[in-house]
């Protein structure tokens, strides 16, 4: 029987460039464990085999807390998926695309012109939080409170501080809590009060949700897709520095913004892992690994294994995506992937418009973000 190689995935050395300290452990092992993460899984291959068995590798990693749907394996998954999945539609993103555009064109007006701006903090938060707000229907009032609170969530999550995290939790759920009470008396036309009454299928019978399974829900609408998609942002900023034809390529042929941003962000993921749990022992590479251990798997990594993708640390606008794992894979495969697909999207479509070349504003003009964060925790350019 094999041993995993044992490493500290938070060691400095990995948090100065994850990118290349995963590529190195992709090269180096087929898996490595430690206390934090567990056994971290970094080729393409391993990744999909965890996907394609999720009887064997759970995604119910908590039971101290619901996660709506995410965290929750079939049938009970299933039912609330079938929910969740009824917001992203074709149709519905089709209506929402207008709406989107022309706040995305406007923000992106409002970038100044000639001078340094830090895209990560002057622009991609404030870019992922309005359009959330706008698709959930809620008001300017939310910005500021909402922004306060992911600032909590950010430092709180890297503290590690159990108490902290918790706080922070109990903080978002009485806010949400608010959002719902203000929606059941004043009984709008918007998203979240159809939300609030769509009837969940379950084994046991239909119902409507409940307030922690609603606020759960909202939580992985917000928290997670806000985190990511400011992440994104600044990905997608960076890579334009280093690639302005590619800029230039999709004003003249706006058709291919969708591949490229796909390209992009497979390039630099901006979701580094996810966790699930071994429901039975088993063996991967020759390595036993217990029932209920913790299993995380590195996007990042797997979007970048030559494996998978033919010369993969080069941007190839006209690459086919079939293995792009950005947004997932099997029955867990990210619940608003249409709507991320539709912003970013746009936003470079903007970009595309708007502006003739992004450059770096010194010598010096980003800091990497630290793990569970991807992509920059600071980006200065200057655009024209």
């Amino acid at each position: 029987m094999s041993t995993s190689i044992n490493w500290q995935s938070d060691d400095e050395q990995v948090q100065k460039n994850q990118r290349r300290a995963y590529n190195d452990m992709r090269a180096r092992c087929p898996i490595a464990h430690d206390d934090k993460l567990g056994y971290s899984l970094f080729s393409h291959a391993d990744v999909m085999h965890i996907l394609n068995n999720p009887t064997t590798f759970s995604n119910h990693v908590s039971d101290r807390h619901i996660a709506v749907p995410n965290g929750m394996d079939a049938p009970v998954h299933t039912a609330f998926r079938a929910i969740n999945d009824k917001y992203f539609t074709a149709d519905r993103m089709a209506t929402f695309r207008p709406i989107a555009k022309e706040l995305i064109d406007s923000l992106v007006s409002q970038l100044p012109k000639g001078q340094p701006v830090d895209i990560m903090a002057e622009f991609a938060k404030t870019y992922a939080v309005k359009l959330q707000n706008t698709f959930m229907s809620w008001g300017d009032e939310t910005e500021a409170p909402l922004n306060a609170w992911i600032e909590k969530n950010r430092k709180g999550t890297l503290s590690q501080n159990r108490d902290e995290i918790a706080s922070v939790a109990l903080e978002f759920d009485g806010y949400i809590k608010a959002i719902l009470d203000d929606k059941r008396t004043k009984r709008p036309d918007d998203v979240t009060f159809e939300l609030m009454n769509d009837v969940v299928m379950l084994p046991q019978g239909k119902r409507v949700m409940s307030d922690e399974e609603l606020i759960s829900l909202i939580r992985n609408w917000t928290v997670g897709e806000l985190s990511t998609m400011s992440s994104a942002v600044g990905i997608i900023f960076e890579f334009f520095i280093h690639h302005p034809d590619v800029l230039t390529h999709l004003k003249a042929s706006p058709q291919d913004i969708d591949n490229a941003v796909l390209e992009i962000l497979r390039l630099h993921d901006p979701l580094i892992t996810n966790r699930r749990r071994t429901t039975c022992p088993v063996t991967l590479h020759g390595i036993g690994i217990p029932k209920d251990a913790k299993i995380t798997i590195n996007w990042q990594s797997a979007n970048r294994d030559p494996e998978a993708f033919h010369q993969a640390d080069s941007f190839e606008l006209h690459r086919n995506q079939a293995n792009n794992l950005v947004y997932g894979h099997g029955i867990h495969v990210c619940p608003g992937k249409p709507l991320a697909q539709l912003e970013l999207g746009l936003l470079v479509e903007c970009l595309a418009e708007q502006v003739s070349k992004i450059r770096p504003a010194s010598d010096d003009y980003f800091d990497h973000a630290i793990y569970p964060a991807s992509g920059f925790s600071r980006l200065e350019v200057v655009l024209s």
